[in-house]
């Protein structure tokens, strides 16, 4: 029986770590553009349509213990991974075409932080997404050897 009880709490905390983190990663674009005054690119409002919907769907299934939400989370998450990645390589690689979506406004090489010559808003959402997409493996992995 205690098995059992481990193998709860072990998903529970997996849901609960990517709830947190898609949470954080709202919060935290909320910040920078409400508070500081950073308009967003095009880029930036790709990858908040991928997260904002992930804090939703992880708090709901967190608080029903909803351990099959990785059919629905995973690939919401490595999509906007790939967007942040690709964000990311035009702000950090001259010369990187990439895609074009910031042809008015704020374009998408602007680096409105950067910590440490590498941390930038897109590097942490590709963090942010990268967590949230290792977890959801994880907890994978653990359902289906259940």
């Amino acid at each position: 029986m205690e098995n059992a009880k481990t193998k709860f709490d072990t998903r529970g905390i997996l849901l609960y770590g990517a709830w947190f983190v898609s949470l954080i990663a709202t919060l935290g674009s909320l910040y920078f553009s409400e508070i500081n005054g950073f308009i967003p690119c095009d880029l930036c409002w790709y990858q908040r349509i991928a997260m904002y919907p992930l804090a939703l769907i992880l708090g709901i299934a967190t608080f029903r213990n909803d351990v099959k939400v990785f059919i629905y989370v995973l690939p919401l998450s490595l999509l906007g991974g790939t967007i942040s990645l690709l964000h990311y390589l035009e702000q950090k690689v001259p010369g990187f075409g990439g895609i074009k979506p910031c042809v008015t406004g704020v374009p998408c090489s602007l680096e409105y932080i950067n910590w440490m010559g590498f941390v930038t808003i897109p590097f942490l959402a590709l963090i942010a997404f990268a967590l949230i997409s290792i977890l959801m493996l994880v907890l994978t992995v653990k359902n289906k050897r259940n």
